[in-house]
């Protein structure tokens, strides 16, 4: 006599009843990780301010305040997530939410901006083991059929943390000094910790992969020397300069002897092989553009706010919270759709929207009115939710379950170089392009205070306050260098977006078939491919 199938064949029956709660729980260890970019976002200004009220960090040390967690967080992922699949997620989840606290609490008493960039590398040390921890365990407490929904709702709480991210900071900003958008951190990485402990279960691959240090050193060194050098050159106006493109190309060099290494190794810190399937190459591609767009439309977008429009920091995080609903809203319900079009036409169509929208801020001037930003805004979180959602989709269901820690880590690999590959060469062609165009304004200041002065459009802002009366001529002048520069790197951004949705439109899979009576369902994207 059979005995009636439990919900879950591989799955403890107690584990497949509290999943969702689980879920909530993964999706507050999440919400830190995201929240602590979302919270900078909205302080960079403050934070370039001289002391005390910041620390007069100039653009290039708050690229690097963004761009030393990234790229430490991008570097250890792959480490991460094999250290969860062979250690056990939940051990690798607590760990790093106790690093990602402890780097919080001391990033918030910098003294320096050079402290500030060492204790945001920590934070990314934590963030590294959470973030493929996450993914992995929500893999491994919901069957198949309910993946989709589950990385749903998880997209959206990405979504969650960047609504709440930008208001908190400004609240906290307008009651606080700077470092306190990072130490409202600390409480919830307790309370998750304490989470954690009590309800998720533990769960690791059978047979784990190795630990690849080279390969670890060689992708951070690698990825390092390419960022310094894109954003050296951006900050000097002249990527002609040996310290410039002598750092870039040992960077690639670098990057190429980590792609061969990890081709010959037998314990690679990067699966290659993964590549091999063209739907998941396309999908892990399409994410690292993405955020390179993003990231660069969002340093920006702070700075048009603040120092153009002249909106403080919580009004700011207020008009970039269309964006974060948007996601919110749209990103659960993106698998609907996906149902019915496929993925194929859902991330065709939100690649699309995310290109025009970046467009959009090419026309952008400091009287335009301001629900155009708003409205923009929102439409470019709905084209994020309709390209995440799917892309996460079929990037964790194109690997076995056993090895959803790997897939998770190399989808965030990719959005985070993109992040860190965005905000270096975008940020880079906005310091280009805001030079050039105010240089002319600045002949009549000191030698000293020249090149300083034509960095960023707060640097001329703070040198024309110091000046006094004769410094207000420098004001329209910066804004419309400023405006210029912003138009040409938003043109930038939606350039590599609309070549994202050319790679959608051509990779990714379109609607699946109705599965046939009596045959099992077949994988979404067969790996091989």
């Amino acid at each position: 006599m059979s005995t009636p199938a439990l919900p879950s064949s591989r799955i403890p029956e107690a584990v497949h009843r509290r999943r969702w709660v689980i879920l909530w729980v993964l999706m507050l260890s999440l919400l830190i990780v995201v929240l602590d970019n979302s919270i900078l976002n909205v302080a960079i200004k403050t934070i370039s301010t001289p002391a005390p009220t910041g620390l007069g960090a100039t653009q290039s040390e708050l690229e690097w305040a963004i761009n030393s967690y990234t790229l430490v967080f991008a570097g250890l992922l792959f480490t991460a997530g094999l250290l969860g699949d062979r250690l056990g997620r939940k051990k690798v989840l607590l760990a790093g939410l106790a690093v990602f606290g402890i780097g919080s609490a001391l990033a918030a008493f910098s003294g320096s901006a050079a402290q500030l960039i060492a204790f945001r590398a920590l934070m990314g040390v934590g963030a590294a083991f959470v973030m493929p921890a996450t993914l992995a365990v929500l893999m491994n407490v919901f069957e198949r059929e309910e993946q989709p929904k589950a990385i749903g709702f998880w997209a959206g709480g990405v979504g969650l943390a960047i609504a709440i991210g930008p208001v908190t900071g400004g609240l906290l900003l307008d009651h606080f000094w700077w470092g306190s958008v990072f130490l409202v951190n600390v409480p919830i990485v307790v309370l998750a910790l304490g989470l954690m402990l009590w309800l998720v279960p533990d769960s690791r691959d059978p047979k784990p992969g190795r630990i690849d240090p080279v390969g670890v050193l060689l992708s951070v060194v690698g990825l390092v020397l390419l960022v310094y050098g894109i954003i050296k050159g951006g900050q000097l106006a002249d990527f002609t300069e040996p310290q410039v493109w002598a750092t870039i190309g040992a960077g690639l060099a670098v990057l190429v002897v980590f792609v061969v290494f990890e081709k010959r190794s037998d314990h690679p810190s990067i699966d290659m092989t993964y590549f091999r399937n063209k739907v998941f190459s396309a999908a892990i591609g399409v994410v690292a553009l993405v955020f390179f767009s993003l990231m660069g439309v969002t340093f920006f977008a702070v700075f048009y706010t603040q120092s153009v429009r002249g909106y403080s920091a919580l009004q700011t995080g207020l008009l970039m919270l269309p964006l974060a609903v948007a996601q919110t809203v749209f990103a659960p319900r993106v698998r609907l759709l996906v149902d019915r079009f496929g993925h194929k036409t859902t991330t065709t169509a939100g690649m699309l929207l995310i290109a025009v929208t970046l467009a959009v801020f090419a026309v952008l001037d400091a009287d335009t009115p301001i629900w155009i930003l708003e409205v923009d805004f929102f439409l470019m979180g709905a084209g994020m939710a309709h390209v995440m959602t799917p892309t996460s989709v079929v990037i964790m269901q194109s690997v076995p379950r056993e090895k959803a820690g790997s897939a998770s880590a190399l989808s965030n690999i990719f959005r985070q170089v993109g992040g860190a590959l965005g905000l270096a060469v975008l940020g880079s062609v906005l310091s280009t392009a805001y030079r050039n165009d105010i240089e002319d304004n600045l002949v009549a200041l000191p030698a000293g205070l020249r090149h300083s002065a034509g960095e960023s459009i707060e640097a001329t802002l703070g040198i024309a306050a110091k000046l006094g009366p004769p410094g207000e001529s420098l004001v329209g002048p910066a804004d419309d260098a400023f405006l210029h520069a912003m138009h040409v790197t938003a043109l930038w951004g939606a350039v590599v977006a609309l070549i994202g949705t050319v790679v959608v439109a051509r990779y990714m899979p379109g609607k699946a078939p109705a599965p046939q009576e009596g045959r099992e369902e077949s994988e979404l994207v067969p790996a091989g491919e």
